[in-house]
């Protein structure tokens, strides 16, 4: 399991159908930092819990 599908599953299982917008708030605020690497994480995560990726939503 990638770090990015680890991230998501704690988050599924700590904040529900929520977490896409825990992780979505995470994205923005790297972002606002400018660090590209963390954003990226963020954007596979939120990505992992809409179901967008191979690997499906953490639940």
């Amino acid at each position: 399991m990638t770090q990015a599908a680890q991230t998501a599953a704690a988050l599924w299982r700590q904040y529900g159908e929520d977490a896409v917008v825990i992780a979505t708030l995470r994205a923005a605020e790297v972002a606002a930092l400018g660090d590209t690497e963390a954003l990226a994480h963020w954007d596979e995560v939120a990505a992992i819990l809409l179901g967008e990726t191979d690997i499906g939503p953490a639940n």
